[in-house]
């Protein structure tokens, strides 16, 4: 039994493309089965070991966490944008006894300490070459992806989930997956974020199990992003926010000249969405929008549709049927509708959802009760069961004893049309204890001036109670935000809490 179903049924058609290489059905099946065998055979791979892989995006990445998984191994995508120190802490954390990666980090991976690594090119295929290409056995054991959270707290550890018992099992569960969310192979899938994250790596290969060609931009670009839209007829892609507004500030005549004659539906979530943001990308594209909440611990929780999410604006949708959604005080009371506190999600299926590798603290401290885990975010329940989102716990702003959301100005000021990116913090101030700072990226052709940022104050005043506007802006060339819409506050913030023995 092959592992992909379309390498019988279209053996020639187009799999996998990273705008450098192609592969056929055939060829993926070819490739990804050797490399399993020869992790197994060379290596001596069993259930519970660990593999990496260091590179960028390309073929090769979803192959090696497909073989991984096939071989029964943990696989751990490494964020090609850490430090020489952070990505030698990944690789001996996750105790990766192979690592796969390109030829611009093959140093770097030996360097961390690797066991074995296998570089890209060359050796990579002369290895593939010798490897068997005997069949998997699906009634084997399934390995399963462990990603890095970036970690709100302390060091990044790694997720573990729940893994069904076989392979076969497994793959059946990524068909049902992706089906369950809207992606049903019924054409290509565009790949626009990096693969160390878990939404667009994740998202892509479910989707390829239920026939799709998927294809990797090996970089963002916005009007590339439309380009291939419509040149190679994507069906399915997940953007996040910041793609949004980068397409949307594109010149009217850029975004006017591509079509999209086969998309059908646009995946997002990992970061929160202006409501203005979310409303023009719906008028311009169309009802597409499948927004979802969740993170890598347990995956999707809740989904919300373009029409329900007009008729809540600013939901992140309901839970999905094996979840429920509540929200509890600091005192571990239940919330009533409306009222902001704690977000936890009980999973029917699981008392144990997930673990953080090799951290047994860590993982107690995200559950509640058996079944019962946080991510950390805040949020309320509305009357119809839709959950809203405040913002993650450990971004909240404390200012005269009042909660002070960062997300919530930063969907007001993204809206202006100066900005082309936005973080809202809170520094130190002796008579409020936090005052809210914004920290802002132009958009082109908009200067830094003291008359701007006078502007987006009072921009936000309108908007705001005025208690939340920001009381100061800062201007950045770029602000620390990695494609996968994760925003790195702690390097705009800590450099103002620095000397003081309270951080917040």
């Amino acid at each position: 039994v092959p592992l992909f179903a379309s390498s019988r049924t279209d053996p020639q058609g187009l799999a996998l493309d990273d705008l450098e290489q192609r592969r056929s059905w055939a060829e993926l099946e070819d490739r990804i089965t050797r490399m399993a065998n020869g992790l197994r055979d060379d290596f001596g791979l069993g259930p519970d070991d660990h593999v990496a892989l260091l590179m960028h995006n390309r073929a090769e990445a979803v192959e090696g966490l497909v073989a991984g998984i096939a071989a029964g191994a943990w696989v751990t995508p490494i964020n090609w944008h850490l430090t020489p120190d952070e990505i030698a802490y990944v690789v001996q954390d996750s105790h990766a006894r192979v690592v796969f990666a390109d030829a611009e980090r093959a140093t770097l991976a030996r360097a961390a300490g690797a066991p074995e690594v296998i570089e890209v090119g060359d050796e990579l295929e002369a290895w593939l070459a010798r490897a068997s290409d005997a069949p998997i056995d699906l009634s084997g054991p399934a390995g399963g992806n462990m990603i890095y959270t970036s970690g709100t707290t302390g060091l990044p550890k790694g997720v573990k989930r729940v893994r069904p018992a076989t392979l076969d099992a497994a793959l059946a569960a990524q068909r049902a997956y992706a089906a369950s969310i809207d992606l049903d192979g019924g054409g290509p899938h565009l790949v626009t974020g990096p693969l160390y994250h878990a939404a667009p790596l994740m998202l892509a290969i479910y989707e390829q199990q239920n026939g799709a060609p998927v294809v990797i931009m090996p970089r963002w670009d916005d009007e590339h992003c439309l380009q291939l839209i419509e040149e190679r007829e994507i069906r399915h892609t997940h953007l996040v926010p910041t793609m949004f507004v980068r397409l949307l500030r594109l010149p009217d005549d850029v975004r006017t000249r591509y079509a999209r004659p086969a998309l059908h539906r646009v995946l997002h979530g990992a970061a929160p969405v202006s409501p203005q943001v979310k409303r023009e990308m719906i008028d311009w594209w169309g009802p597409i929008l499948l927004e979802y909440w969740g993170g890598t611990e347990g995956g999707v929780n809740t989904i919300v549709d373009s029409e329900q999410w007009l008729a809540h604006p600013g939901t992140v949708g309901r839970a999905l049927p094996a979840f429920e959604v509540f929200a509890i005080d600091d005192s571990g009371r239940r919330l009533s509708v409306g009222e902001i506190g704690t977000l936890y999600c009980r999973d029917s299926r699981f008392d144990r959802a997930f673990e953080y590798h090799g951290d047994p603290v860590k993982t107690e401290a995200a559950y509640l009760e058996p079944g019962v885990f946080t991510l950390g975010d805040m949020g309320f329940i509305d009357a119809d069961g839709f959950v809203h989102l405040a913002d993650r716990k450990s971004n909240m702003i404390i200012s005269g004893g009042v909660n002070i959301y960062p997300a919530e100005i930063e969907q007001v000021l993204i809206a202006h049309p100066a900005v082309t990116d936005v973080a809202v913090f809170g520094i130190p101030d002796e008579e409020w204890g936090e005052s809210v700072k914004a920290a802002v990226e132009l958009a082109p052709g908009a200067e830094a001036s003291d008359a701007l940022a006078a502007e987006l104050v009072a921009f936000a005043r309108e908007r705001l109670a005025s208690y939340k506007a920001p009381r100061s802006i800062d201007f950045e060339a770029t602000l620390p935000r990695h494609l996968s819409g994760k925003l790195y506050v702690r390097r705009l913030r800590d450099p103002y809490w620095a000397g003081h023995t309270r951080k917040i």
